[in-house]
């Protein structure tokens, strides 16, 4: 017995021999780097993420109500939500979640859209809305997004260099196949125009994007606003009254080359009604256009 410990712990000791004559040799191929070849090597914060088979729905409702003495109310419920996936790029063309440091500014969360370039991966929006003011009930129908096509662009935001609420930078390229109103029921959100609804407004193809100062198309994402150089602002403001309103705005550019130049298409305009028939307006084009400022408060 004693014979066969020494012979197992010959063999092992031979064994952390060899192990540690090993490493040693390993570790003297290993070399410092210098500055230069450190300062290319960088990292960031941030998170990839994307959406597989991705839907929602439920009787869920959201309601603004005025702040008092105002009893006036908005509100959006029954949301349904759907996207469909890029086959040719799962997980490989992703939302990415980035955090950028400005010099004496706050930092700001970027959202990259993905660039979607053969536009496979398509929402699908639908929503409940109503208002109530002055003793009126008002029960709007439902809106709905079908196709709804992003290319690119993102979101940013942060905080605002003056009072509270949020700054945000937002950038689209986007198609709709359809943004449809429909007063009186949704009825199948997937068609367009089905025979059981008998009012609507129909908008087919929407196409908003970037363009060139000439108007040419830039099959790009039109900068609506900058975080930084035309930052969008959203909050609450107060009135010399007390009266406090809801706050949008986009500010004027600072930047060198002033406001960005977008461009939005509407392929045909369409009015259906089971008392009048329908009305077809044909389409509408802006060539191009510039948000210099912009200030939208919801009045009480």
């Amino acid at each position: 017995m004693a014979a066969n410990v020494l012979r197992a712990g010959a063999r092992w000791g031979a064994l952390a021999l060899i192990v540690g004559a090993n490493v040693i040799a390993q570790a003297q191929t290993l070399m410092p780097l210098d500055d230069r070849e450190l300062s290319t090597v960088s990292g960031r914060d941030g998170v990839s993420f994307d959406f597989s088979n991705f839907s929602l729905s439920g009787d869920a409702r959201i309601t603004y109500t005025m702040p008092a003495p105002a009893t006036a109310s908005l509100w959006l419920g029954h949301p349904y939500m759907a996207r469909s996936d890029d086959a040719k790029r799962e997980f490989t063309d992703p939302y990415r979640l980035d955090i950028f440091q400005r010099t004496g500014l706050a930092d700001y969360f970027n959202i990259a859209f993905p660039a979607n370039p053969d536009g496979t991966a398509r929402w699908q929006f639908a929503f409940d809305f109503g208002i109530n003011a002055d003793g009126v009930d008002f029960q709007g129908g439902t809106l709905i997004f079908k196709d709804l096509v992003f290319y690119g662009g993102g979101l940013q935001m942060s905080t605002p260099v003056d009072g509270d609420g949020t700054a945000f930078g937002l950038g689209l390229r986007l198609d709709i196949g359809n943004l449809l109103l429909r007063p009186r029921a949704r009825d199948d959100i997937a068609v367009a125009d089905p025979a059981t609804v008998g009012e609507q407004l129909n908008l087919r193809g929407i196409h908003l994007g970037a363009v060139g100062a000439d108007g040419a198309w830039l099959n790009t994402p039109w900068q609506i606003a900058e975080v930084t150089t035309q930052p969008g602002i959203f909050n609450a403001v107060t009135d010399a009254s007390g009266n406090s309103r809801l706050h949008i705005g986009i500010g004027w550019p600072t930047g060198p080359d002033g406001a960005p130049w977008g461009g939005l298409v509407v392929d045909n305009v369409t009015f259906k009604s089971d008392v009048t028939g329908t009305l077809d307006l044909g389409s509408s084009r802006i060539g191009a256009m510039q948000i210099q400022f912009l200030d939208i408060k919801l009045r009480p």
